[in-house]
This record gives C-alpha cells, sequence and structure tokens, in this order.
C-alpha cells in the first residue's frame, strides 16, 4: 500500500488493514478539501522560496485539474493507496514528475489532515446552516398561516390550556435559532487555520501562516502549533454539541407528529404517500418518517458523549485513535442534514385539524381562561379559581371557547417577526461570503 511515510520495511498486513481501517472510504469526503489545501501550502511555499515559479505554475495546474475531477465524481483512492493524501501527491508526482514531490515542504500528515477536516467541518456546517434557515423559514410559514387555529395544550401529557398551530410551529423555528448559536460556536473553532503546525511542533522553515490562512478563507489561526495538533478532536467534541443540539429540537418535533397523527389525537395529516401501511392490518398509515428521524436525532444526541470517551484521557501530541472520530462525525453530519431536509419536505405537505376543540373533552381546557376573566372582573384569584373549581365538580362548567392572549409571545401576538429578525442576524454571524470569496479565488 502506498504511504507517504513508506521507507524500506512493509507493514504487516494484519496490522495495515487494522490501523488503516475506514479511512480510504472515509477521506473520499475530503478530497476536494486536500487539493484546496495544497493549492494554498504551495502558493506559500514559492512566497518563501521552497518553490520556484515553473514548479508552483504546473503543480497549481494539475491540482486545480484533480480538483475538477473530484467534482464531476472522476477521482478515487486506488486499491493500493492509503489515504486521500497519498493519492493526491501521487497523482501529482505521476502527472508532472519532480515538482510533485515537493508539495510536502513545512508540513506534516498531521496538520495536512487537521487542515483538510477544518476545511470539511466549515462546508458541512455551512450546509447544516442553510437547511437549518431553510426549515425555520418553513415552520414560520406554517405558523403564520395557521396562527388562528387553536389546538389542546399539555403538561404531563394531561389537557392544560389552549394553544394554537400558531404557537407549536413557532416554538420549533425559535428553537431552531438557539440552536445555531451552538453551530455558531463551533463555526468559530472550525474557522481557525491549523496549517504549519507540521506534526504539532513547527518547522524550521520561514512559513507564512497567515498567508494560508488568508488564501483558504480562515477567520484566523491557530496560533500555538502544539495547540493546533490538540484542537483535534476538540473541535469534533464541539461540532458534536452543535449538531445534537439541532437533533434534539427535531427529535421532540418528531415526537409530536408521531403523537398529532395518531388516531387518538387527529391534530394533523399527511398525504397517503407520504405515509407507509402494514402488512395485515390494511387501515394503518404509520408516520414512519418521523419515526425514523427521531430514532436518528436520539442518536445524534450521543454523540458529544461518544467524541468525549474517545479523547478524553489523551496527553498533547498526534495520537492514531484521532482518526476514528471521521467514522462518528462524517455520518452525523449526513444524518443531520437528511433529517432536516426530510423535515422541512413533510412539512411543506402537512395538514391541520380546524376543528379539534368542537370535541366535548377540551372543554376543561378554558378553565385558567374563565379563572382570568373573574379575576378582570374584580374578584380575588384564589377566589376565582375556588369558584371554577366548584362547577367542574358540580358539572356547571360552560366556558365560552375563546382567547385573548395579547402579551408578547402569545396565542395573539407571535412575535414571529423579531423571531425571524433573530434568525437572519445568526445566519449573517458566519461570514460564508469571505469563506466563499477565499475559496473562488484559490480555485480560479
Amino acid at each position: 500500500m502506498s504511504k507517504l511515510w513508506q521507507k524500506t520495511t512493509n507493514v504487516n498486513k494484519l496490522v495495515e488493514n487494522f490501523t488503516v481501517g475506514r479511512d480510504r472510504e472515509l477521506d473520499r469526503q475530503m478530497a476536494a478539501f486536500d487539493v484546496l489545501g495544497s493549492l494554498a501550502h504551495t502558493k506559500m511555499l514559492e512566497s518563501i522560496g521552497l518553490m520556484d515559479a515553473a514548479d508552483l505554475t504546473l503543480v497549481q495546474q494539475e491540482l486545480k485539474a484533480i480538483y475538477t475531477e473530484i467534482g464531476n465524481n472522476n477521482f478515487e483512492i486506488e486499491p493500493d493507496v492509503e489515504d486521500v493524501h497519498s493519492q493526491v501527491e501521487m497523482l501529482l508526482t505521476r502527472r508532472i514528475g519532480e515538482a510533485g514531490k515537493k508539495i510536502h515542504s513545512g508540513r506534516s500528515r498531521n496538520d495536512q489532515v487537521l487542515v483538510d477536516l477544518k476545511l470539511f467541518f466549515r462546508h458541512q456546517l455551512q450546509t447544516v446552516v442553510t437547511e437549518t434557515d431553510t426549515l425555520f423559514r418553513q415552520l414560520i410559514q406554517l405558523s403564520e398561516q395557521h396562527k388562528d387555529v387553536l389546538l389542546p395544550g399539555y403538561t404531563h401529557l394531561q389537557v392544560a390550556m389552549p394553544s394554537s398551530f400558531g404557537l407549536w410551529f413557532g416554538a420549533y423555528a425559535e428553537g431552531l435559532v438557539d440552536d445555531l448559536e451552538m453551530v455558531l460556536a463551533a463555526w468559530k473553532i472550525t474557522n481557525k487555520n491549523p496549517l504549519g503546525s507540521a506534526a504539532g511542533y513547527g518547522s524550521s522553515f520561514p512559513l507564512n501562516r497567515t498567508m494560508t490562512t488568508n488564501l483558504l478563507g480562515f477567520e484566523s489561526l491557530n496560533h500555538n502549533v502544539v495547540y493546533a495538533q490538540m484542537g483535534r478532536g476538540k473541535t469534533e467534541r464541539v461540532i458534536a454539541q452543535a449538531l445534537s443540539s439541532i437533533a434534539a429540537t427535531l427529535a421532540k418535533m418528531a415526537m409530536d407528529q408521531c403523537l398529532y397523527l395518531s388516531q387518538n389525537f387527529a391534530f394533523v395529516s399527511y398525504p397517503e404517500n407520504l405515509t407507509t401501511g402494514s402488512s395485515i392490518m390494511p387501515h394503518k398509515k404509520n408516520p414512519d418518517v418521523w419515526e425514523i428521524m427521531r430514532g436518528k436525532c436520539n442518536r445524534l444526541q450521543a454523540l458529544p458523549n461518544d467524541v468525549a470517551l474517545m479523547t478524553t484521557n489523551l496527553p498533547s501530541g498526534y495520537h492514531r485513535e484521532l482518526q476514528l472520530l471521521k467514522e462518528l462525525l462524517f455520518p452525523a453530519f449526513t444524518d443531520l442534514i437528511d433529517c432536516l431536509q426530510m423535515a422541512t419536505f413533510m412539512l411543506q405537505n402537512i395538514s391541520v385539524n380546524k376543528n379539534i376543540l368542537d370535541d366535548p373533552k377540551y372543554t376543561y381546557l378554558f378553565s385558567v381562561e374563565e379563572v382570568n376573566k373573574s379575576v378582570l372582573n374584580g374578584t380575588p384569584f384564589r377566589d376565582a379559581y375556588k369558584q371554577i373549581g366548584l362547577d367542574i365538580e358540580a358539572g356547571n362548567f360552560n366556558p365560552e371557547k375563546t382567547v385573548n392572549h395579547t402579551h408578547e409571545g402569545s396565542i395573539g401576538n407571535l412575535q414571529n417577526e423579531e423571531i425571524t429578525k433573530a434568525m437572519d442576524k445568526m445566519v449573517s454571524s458566519f461570514g460564508f461570503k469571505k469563506v466563499e470569496k477565499a475559496i473562488s479565488w484559490l480555485v480560479k
């Protein structure tokens, strides 16, 4: 197997297979970002005299060709090649000769992996933000569309007080705003350049780390080279917390959907082709999408613990088990993005029951409304509470099934405009345009 570090001794095949693990499979997802890192690194090498202009031109031209091949799905890591880093360097050397052998000066595979991962994570976090924002807009639209449709609110799964579809949809929308606070923290930690830390102890070459930081669109760099390596694992842990926060919101919404779709509730419905049936019960319309989403998102909420247990007792410096973090994070991004997209799709097809409260079992929802009316007419709260309780016990409770909630965030004053402004501000905080501009210039 071709390795960047191979000398004369061949590694035992069992050891080789065990240590390489799933790297070749997962590294395919990092290929474009490995090329981006090399594009920036080689420009920097030329600027400090470690690569001449002619070699830089050859290297840059061929790296961009490989980048295009990756984008067109024409790139593979060959069976006898260890990882994506070896594959890219091998392709360069095969195609342009000696110039391809010069690109690794001043870096180690350690910081090469680090920068690849940070670029990959940054890209994936942007996709998470985009899909979260799309789901948010769908929820706000539904909240406004159905703001006057009441539904029961529950505490302890007991009928409690009037709620509304406006509140229900809007609550999950606002929850996503707070979830993106966590993603923003992960983005800020991810958006720092580790390149130039080499094996974690710097280099005797006069590397220009600020230059590669700017070329790759990073906001800043990991200044201390030892910390740059210690950031491996820490970055993943913070990202895991961010992904699990969104997953928790989606899992709760999925659980609500499963309840509200059941015949016992019948608050919402979906077209038959978005549900699944039973092999023996012809009447069944199962909420499998929401159940799978609930399961995936519950699993994602274990992600921070998985990452923590993988890294919690590691000393400073690089350790090989850090590669296993890819097996945790890469599928997690895929699952969460899939869940966000599917939630948006399902909600685009939801129908709400506009006559839920016609059922007499929801009469007691309005007990607090009646207590409050008495208080507004001058009755002390405890006396009003007692009187309504006695009316209920005597079977004499016959409320007006209307609500008049006007304070901020209530049924009659959803504050969706303010929540949307908060989301707009949150999304703009990420600075995606700066990153996109840098990458576009690097590959042009």
